[in-house]
């Protein structure tokens, strides 16, 4: 389970912000995470839920997901498309000959204090 490392990364760096701005208190984070970035929002809760427990400024911190839908790109007809309903094969010209333009991110997006 790589969510649990996740969460330690994002609230490492959460109170690295909260410190240098002289926060007390972190209400929320928001986290913006790709469709296809192998992340299981569920087990991220459940690890938020345990971890932030063990930091007194973040204590009650919400977790916040924003999902960012993954689309692929075609080289050979220029257009884009769902990336989790169609994988690899553009559904427009069946070409291979494409890559994923979004969806594999995993960003934090705000940071909510009082």
């Amino acid at each position: 389970m790589h969510e649990l490392g996740v969460v330690f990364y994002v609230i490492r760096d959460v109170k690295a912000v909260a410190e240098a701005n002289d926060v007390s208190r972190v209400d929320a984070v928001t986290l913006q995470i790709g469709e296809v970035s192998g992340v299981v929002h569920d087990l991220l809760r459940d690890c938020w839920q345990w971890a932030v427990k063990r930091e007194p400024i973040m204590e009650e911190a919400e977790l916040r997901i924003e999902e960012i839908p993954a689309v692929t790109f075609c080289e050979d007809c220029k257009r884009e498309y769902e990336t989790v309903r169609y994988a690899k094969v553009c559904p427009h010209c069946g070409s291979e000959r494409t890559f994923l333009v979004r969806g594999d991110e995993f960003l934090i997006k705000d940071i909510t204090v009082e």
